[in-house]
């Protein structure tokens, strides 16, 4: 099992909730069924885990992530960013076992294959202030 495709996985599928409006069980059993994905490759408790994690502490993880934005809101965040940005905040808050570098690294990975030219930047800058 690969953690950085496990959590690109919940990446792609936070990303997805954000736009579908489902809930996360649903938004992973489709997954389940319609992947090309190896399964065996992922850590499906792990995602599991993290999408769960967000949906209960979602509000949260938002509040410690706009406290960091300077001049920016939430909702003027892409919702790929904001996706990465959620990931990243609830391993910091929340994964104890997962080195706050370790979560800040991953981010900024997911921003330079995912987001905007200026999108690791970006989200290093909020994530190092975070811890």
């Amino acid at each position: 099992m690969n953690r950085r495709k496990s959590r690109e996985t919940a990446m792609k599928l936070l990303f997805e909730m954000s736009i579908n409006k489902e809930k996360y069980e649903d938004i992973i059993e489709n997954f389940k069924e319609n992947t090309d994905v190896d399964l065996k490759d992922l850590d499906m408790s792990y995602i599991t885990k993290v999408l769960a994690g967000i949906h209960e502490n979602g509000k949260d993880i938002d509040k410690n992530i706009e406290k960091y934005l300077i001049k920016w809101k939430l909702v003027r965040l892409s919702k790929m960013n904001l996706a990465i940005l959620r990931i990243s905040t609830y391993e910091i808050l929340y994964e104890e076992e997962i080195p706050n570098r370790v979560s800040v690294n991953e981010g900024i990975e997911l921003a330079k294959k995912y987001g905007e030219d200026s999108s690791p930047a970006f989200i290093n800058g909020i994530l190092a202030k975070m811890i």
